[in-house]
């Protein structure tokens, strides 16, 4: 990316390509034209140089067209709705026969959670810069990650805790704090109709922190008072945002009261108790749990296990506890993503949770597998199978470096065996064609059995 000087930007500019303010979060568009606010605006920020992936553009040839009066800009719109890659990526993994392979059912809901990922961003951006949100095509959009979850729940709640988005804060908090609400939804046995009014609800529910510095909200450093007390004002803004646009009243509440607390000592109205709308409840402890459980530039994150004791013991009760217990039931004691220590002394890989024994989640031994080379999956109900401890961070990534180097083995391994086998082939094609003709030789060749070099 090109460095360019704020001072030099001059309402009316457009770029060939995208203009960030770093490289993860994106100010404008290549579709969309420099204003006198914007202008305004990084001069307020103090931000000096932005990031520019093309050059400056002379007109017309990225989207834009000047019609009627000469300051009045015309921006043409995507010709496809933002949320039909997703669709695409869907549809596409039904024609993959992955219902028995857990490793393409991974990489499939890794594809469609990337996606989700992209329509966030790009929903927040078409918002920064057109102050426009689709409702319906929204809406549509949380009905098919709704059904997504409910269908790979135990998959998408293990790869929250592996994949890292290379996106900008607002987003992956946005995504992953939705995932979670609609898991705790569907534990609660929550209808489609308030699933969806609380997927909008999640995706948006910080879309107020458009309206602050991005420096605050994305900074590296802690911040002062003055502008914590600035970023308490995000609910407030973004309660005001989806009034303007006449979304549902359950989804404004949901978005203003996401940082109520039980005991009242949340923000901006203090709510106590059922006071404060469900959705919001549900956002609340959603959000919290996510924030535990992710890195950011000022803090380290920590492990899921530590995230859920922490929520479950909520101190000063500043959770509603039927959600906290619908947490606990959808991710487990031992969240799904897990390393533990058996006694067995066998290490594993928590992947299912256990809504009537939370304390006993299904595992995945890291090391072994079955016969015809599927996962090993045990139970933790049982004596020998019980979970003693959660592996520390430094020995779960010396155990994957361990996993990691065996597998390169026994990649190499089999495509050794393979070789062989070729030759072998080979070789019997050519004593078939030496012998053929007589009648009398039958020739009878072993193939190598590849799981002897594992």
């Amino acid at each position: 990316m090109e460095k360019i000087k704020t001072n030099t930007l001059k309402p009316g500019l457009s770029f060939t390509g995208d203009l960030y303010i770093d490289n993860l979060f994106l100010l404008v568009p290549h579709t969309a034209h420099i204003s006198e606010d914007l202008i305004k605006a990084l001069k307020l920020w103090q931000f000096e140089t932005l990031e520019l992936e093309g050059k400056l553009s002379l007109g017309g040839d990225i989207g834009l067209n000047t019609l009627g009066d000469e300051n009045e800009i015309i921006v043409s719109t995507p010709k496809e709705k933002l949320g039909s890659s997703i669709k695409k990526v869907i549809e596409d993994s039904k024609s993959i026969n992955i219902a028995n392979n857990e490793a393409l059912r991974l990489d499939m809901v890794k594809n469609v959670y990337n996606e989700y990922a992209n329509y966030i961003e790009s929903l927040y951006t078409h918002y920064a810069t057109h102050k426009e949100i689709n409702q319906e095509e929204l809406s549509e959009t949380v009905q098919e990650l709704c059904i997504f979850v409910k269908e790979n729940r135990r998959f998408i709640l293990r790869i929250l805790s592996e994949l890292e988005l290379n996106k900008n804060f607002l987003i992956s908090h946005s995504l992953k704090t939705t995932i979670f609400s609609i898991a705790i939804a569907l534990q609660l046995h929550m209808t489609l109709s308030k699933m969806i009014e609380l997927g909008i609800a999640c995706i948006l529910h910080e879309i107020g922190m458009l309206q602050l510095p991005p420096q605050i909200y994305m900074g590296t450093r802690q911040l002062t008072p003055g502008e914590k007390a600035m970023i308490s004002k995000h609910p407030v803004f973004g309660y005001s945002i989806l009034k303007d646009m006449g979304f549902p009243l359950t989804i404004q509440l949901g978005t203003l009261e996401h940082h109520e607390k039980e005991n009242g000592t949340g923000y901006p109205r203090r709510l106590t108790g059922d006071k404060i709308s469900p959705i919001a409840k549900i956002i609340s402890v959603a959000c919290s749990y996510e924030a535990i459980t992710s890195k950011r530039n000022y803090k380290s994150e920590r492990s899921t296990f530590e995230a859920i004791l922490e929520m479950l013991s909520n101190n000063n009760k500043i959770y509603d506890e039927k959600v906290t217990k619908a947490l606990l039931h959808t991710v487990s004691l031992y969240p799904i993503g897990t390393y533990v220590y058996l006694q067995n002394r066998k290490i594993a890989i928590v992947t299912d949770a256990n809504p009537n024994e939370p304390k006993y989640p299904t595992v995945q031994l890291v090391t072994e597998r079955e016969p015809d080379g599927s996962p090993k999956i045990v139970h933790t109900n049982l004596p020998e199978t019980a979970i003693l401890r959660v592996l520390t961070k430094q020995e779960k990534a010396d155990v994957l470096k361990i996993v990691e180097e065996k597998y390169k083995l026994i990649e190499e391994a089999q495509k050794m065996a393979e070789v062989v086998n070729q030759k072998i082939q080979q070789n019997k094609v050519e004593k078939q064609k030496i012998t053929s003709g007589t009648g009398s030789n039958k020739i009878e060749t072993e193939e190598v059995d590849i799981n002897f070099f594992n």
